[in-house]
C-alpha cells in the first residue's frame, strides 16, 4: 500500500505514540513498539522501528555544508517544521533543545545530531533560521544541530512527502495573511546504521522518553 495513500486515509488525526517492548530486530537496539491495535511499521505512511531512513541528501544553509542522511554515523533526531508554526513545531523544537541541553552538559553532544527539515523553504532561508535558532534557544555552536532546507516547493514536497510519508498542506487565509501548514508532529531516531529506532508522534513530556531511548541507542543497549 502507498504510504501517502495510507496516511491521507487515516487524516491527521494519528496513531498513538510507540512505547518499546521486548523484541528483536538485528538492525535496532530497541525492541518493538508496543502499537495501538498491533500496527506495523510497513503499515505506517512514514518510516517507523526498524526501516531504513530515505536515501535523501539536504542542504544546511548554515553551515554551507550538505547533509545526506544514510551517511550520518551517530544517533540522529530527523524531524519536521516550519518557522511560522504557532503550534505543533515550537513545543516540537523546544523538546528536541532539552536533549541538546542534555547532551552537552553531560559531555556526549558529539555523538548525537538533531536534524530538522523545515517544508518551508520559500520563507525559511538561512537568515530566518538563526534567527529562529537564537529565539529557540538552539545551541548551534554546540555543532551537532543542522537545520536542513530542501531547495524549493517542489523539492520539500518530493522529499517529505514522498520519501519520509510527511504529509503537509498549505492553508492560505481569506483575509490575505501568513499561509500557514496544517501537518503531523513527528520525530524520528535514527541510529547510526540509518535504521529508524523510534518514530514519535506528539512532544509534550517527550525529553524524558527522547533521553531514555536515545542513551540506549548511544550505548547499544549497555550502561554507561
Amino acid at each position: 500500500m502507498d504510504r501517502r495513500t495510507y496516511l491521507r486515509g487515516l487524516g491527521l488525526a494519528g496513531l498513538g505514540a510507540t512505547a518499546g517492548c521486548v523484541g528483536g530486530n538485528p538492525n535496532t537496539t530497541l525492541g518493538k513498539p508496543d502499537r495501538k491495535g498491533g500496527v506495523t511499521s510497513e503499515a505506517l505512511a512514514y518510516p517507523a522501528w526498524g526501516e531504513r531512513v530515505p536515501d535523501v541528501t539536504l542542504p544546511d544553509p548554515l553551515s554551507g555544508e550538505s547533509v545526506a542522511l544514510r551517511e550520518v554515523e551517530d544517533p540522529a533526531f530527523v524531524s519536521f517544521f516550519y518557522t511560522n508554526c504557532m503550534s505543533v513545531c515550537p513545543r516540537l523544537v523546544s523538546a528536541l533543545r532539552e536533549v541538546q541541553i542534555h547532551s552537552v552538559r553531560n559531555d556526549y553532544a558529539d555523538e548525537v545530531r538533531f536534524l530538522p527539515i523545515t517544508f518551508d523553504p520559500q520563507r525559511d532561508t538561512a537568515e530566518t533560521l538563526r534567527a529562529y535558532a537564537e529565539d529557540m534557544n538552539v545551541a548551534l555552536d554546540a555543532g551537532n544541530w543542522s537545520f536542513l532546507r530542501p531547495s524549493g516547493r517542489e523539492r520539500a514536497a518530493a522529499v517529505l512527502e514522498d520519501e519520509f510519508g510527511f504529509v503537509f498542506r498549505r492553508t492560505d487565509p481569506e483575509d490575505g495573511g501568513k499561509y500557514m501548514f496544517t501537518h503531523i508532529g513527528l520525530v524520528l531516531l535514527v541510529n547510526g546504521d540509518g535504521y529508524v529506532e523510534r518514530a514519535y508522534r506528539g512532544q509534550e513530556g517527550r525529553e524524558g522518553r527522547y533521553i531514555e531511548d536515545l542513551r540506549t541507542v548511544r550505548t547499544g543497549g549497555g550502561l554507561l
